[in-house]
């Protein structure tokens, strides 16, 4: 047995992040995006129930196509006397004139020809007499009128569902946006965004597209084969036995290919979503994708996944391409069949040529609509696989919902208690147990410790991104587990340490912190953050449109926007979660200075990693592992030589480590710039 190559450290993380992605999309995929419909009846049944507002248009629409069925039906049926008069004619110019019908059949029988005789008994044939052009004009108009008018109602019917459809697949996706807004934080904490925008998008068209293609088509069907079969049993029963022989059998062919096919167009909307993750993840980390070199890698992945997409689509597409051939070919045999019997019911005086043309048309109207039901039935499948993906969105557990009588909030000097509190993620892996402190009205907190320790936890719990497993945050005496969410995010400003910026102007986006803000009051935002030093030097000032990634911005300057549209909101509790990351030294430094004034009055929670930027702050609390090690200002922390005592330090020991290894280096260029930077650092610091 040969010993393995132990893993780098880079090669480790990576396989524990693919793994765990791994894990995620599989619990994603097995629970909502499965194979096969779990219930396809009661999903089928739930996305009709979506049509239930428009009743009323979808019974106009029902008897639109219904008189419009009866008017193409019945047209075979005169067109078919249309037959008759000019066979009738044809049959009578051969005949001697002046004789009667009778006569005519009787001499033919006598010269032995009887079938020719029955023929005669049966259509209506004056001897001597040709084709009455009258008649025949008037039967040739009134199927032309039919035709119209059938075309007309037809074009109606479908107008007023493709109405209906637009309105229905509307009110879906508002009720799926709506839905979204009411999903718990921890729920996208373990879905795909590419899965997730993946229902949201390609299964609600999917959804349209098949109610679509197939709701007209199966209500016209339906009564197409029903009308068609009251008209072929008033013109022959034996026919009609004939026809209905190719029921069973295309009832057979649905009953083997329609499962298979159901399944695989499952598989496939799920191997849809998982690309669309696939995509989403690379497209959105394209830049570390080409830092680190995995451009093969992860074109290898996508290829592999397309892969298998095309496999699953290729054979949901096969599948439900078998169905409509096998039914055609059934009506083809059954078209032979009526073809032959009718030849000789009409050589027998049995039926007229008219009646058994008509019956032939019949039984095309027949055969059509059962071959267009089945290819719909593979439409109706995919679209009922799509449908139970995005239902199971819809019924995802959502955050426990605001009490109707929830009391507003009380006025008050801005006091913050946590008393007691727990909290996890998961039930196995506790994270915060039993979690005490006490925040006074205006103070900066300062939130620091190794990454892991729950900072970030700590912050999303006083605006209950996350509800407790125990113990309660009081502000100003109030339970906040007792307020409406709004309420609570309401009074509270935050600046993430990754800024997220709209497409739209700048003034906008500082704006969107609170809408009622003026154009002087965003201004004023903007000089007090420092947005108004390089505003300037765009295009367009104020009124420059940020791209949809924002890179027509520097990470900084989308930091410096964050802060001024916390600024112009107002908040009474600020919540900083390394606001400075992404700016320069000096920067940071003017950031300060602003974040300062803006604390000013207000209660402030900062995370920090940088522990030379929290100097200042009031309460520093140090967490570790879920639970607050230390409290304290930074005096007291460093002279307790705890912790934070540690953690200061080990910054200063890296720098140092460095200043010494350029020393050994004989890099005296940048040593020399290197503690320049630093005095500085350190005199602002000072100042």
């Amino acid at each position: 047995m040969t010993a393995q190559t132990p893993l780098s450290a880079e090669e480790q993380l990576e396989l524990e992040l693919g793994e765990q992605a791994r894990i995620n999309a599989d619990d994603w995929s097995g629970a909502v995006a499965p194979g096969k419909a779990k219930n396809f009846g009661q999903s089928f049944g739930r996305l009709i129930g979506l049509l239930k507002p428009h009743a009323f248009g979808f019974t106009l629409a029902s008897v639109l196509g219904a008189l419009g069925v009866v008017l193409t039906v019945w047209a075979p049926k005169v067109l078919g006397e249309a037959t008759n008069i000019i066979f009738a004619g044809v049959i009578g110019q051969q005949l001697p004139a002046g004789s009667t019908t009778e006569q005519a059949v009787e001499g033919l029988r006598a010269a032995g020809q009887d079938d020719l005789a029955n023929v005669v008994a049966t259509a209506g044939v004056v001897p001597g007499e040709g084709v009455d052009f009258v008649r025949l004009s008037q039967v040739i108009i009134l199927v032309l009128a039919l035709y119209i008018v059938a075309s007309v109602l037809t074009w109606v019917q479908g107008y007023v569902i493709n109405v209906i459809m637009v309105k229905t697949m509307w009110r879906l996706r508002e009720s799926v946006e709506a839905k979204i807004n009411r999903l718990p934080l921890s729920y996208f904490d373990k879905v795909q965004r590419g899965e997730l925008i993946s229902r949201v998008t390609n299964d609600i068209d999917n959804i349209t597209q098949a109610m679509q293609q197939s709701l007209s088509t199966v209500v016209t069907s339906v009564l197409t084969v029903v009308g068609v079969l009251i008209m072929m049993f008033t013109i022959s029963w034996q026919l009609a036995l004939v026809a209905l022989v190719s029921l069973p059998l295309m009832a057979v062919i649905f009953g083997i290919i329609g499962p298979k096919s159901q399944k695989a167009f499952g598989i496939q909307w799920r191997k849809v979503g998982r690309l669309n993750a696939r995509v989403e993840e690379s497209f959105s980390g394209h830049a570390l994708v080409k830092v680190f070199g995995r451009e093969e890698d992860s074109r290898a992945k996508f290829k592999a996944e397309n892969q298998e997409l095309y496999e699953a689509s290729f054979k949901a597409q096969f599948l439900s391409g078998i169905i409509m051939p096998g039914m055609m070919f059934i009506g083809n045999l059954t078209y032979v069949g009526i073809a032959v019997l009718g030849g000789l019911m009409v050589s027998t005086g049995q039926l007229r040529l008219g009646d058994v043309q008509a019956f032939i048309q019949y039984s095309q109207q027949f055969t059509q609509p059962l071959s267009e039901l089945g290819g719909m039935a593979a439409v109706v499948q995919s679209g009922t696989a799509s449908a139970e993906r995005v239902f199971e969105l819809l019924d995802a557990e959502e955050q426990e919902p605001d009490a109707a009588d929830a009391p507003a909030p009380a006025d008050g000097d801005g006091t913050i208690v946590f008393e007691h509190v727990a909290f996890s993620y998961t039930p196995e892996r506790p994270l915060i147990t039993d979690l005490s402190f006490q925040v006074e009205p205006g103070q900066t907190v300062a939130i620091v410790g190794p990454t892991g320790a729950g900072k970030t936890t700590l912050v999303n719990l006083i605006l209950r991104f996350y509800e407790l497993d125990g113990g309660r945050i009081l502000v100003n005496g109030q339970d906040i587990a007792d307020l409406t969410r709004h309420d609570v995010r309401a009074r509270t400003g935050m600046v993430l340490q990754d800024p997220w910026l709209f497409a739209g102007s700048i003034r906008d986006n500082i704006r969107y912190g609170r809408q009622s803000a003026t154009d002087d009051e965003v201004l004023a935002a903007a000089q007090a953050t420092y947005v108004d030093r390089f505003v300037h030097s765009l295009p367009d000032g104020y009124d420059t449109v940020l791209d949809e990634d924002a890179s027509n911005v520097s990470a900084g300057e989308k930091q410096l926007i964050t802060i001024a549209r916390a600024f112009v909101a107002q908040p009474s509790v600020l919540i900083l979660d390394e606001a400075t990351s992404s700016v320069d030294t000096r920067t940071e430094l003017l950031l300060q200075h602003a974040m300062a004034a803006l604390r000013e009055g207000r209660t402030s929670f900062v995370i920090a990693h940088r522990l030379s930027t929290i100097r200042d702050a009031d309460l520093i609390l140090v967490m570790e592992h879920g639970d607050i090690v230390e409290k304290g200002n930074h005096e007291e922390l460093i002279a307790a030589k705890g912790a934070y005592y540690r953690l200061y330090n080990s910054q200063f020991e890296q720098a140092a480590t460095d200043i010494d290894a350029e020393l050994a280096a004989g890099d005296d260029t940048v040593v020399t710039s290197s503690v320049e930077a630093g005095e500085s650092e350190t005199d602002d610091a000072i100042v």
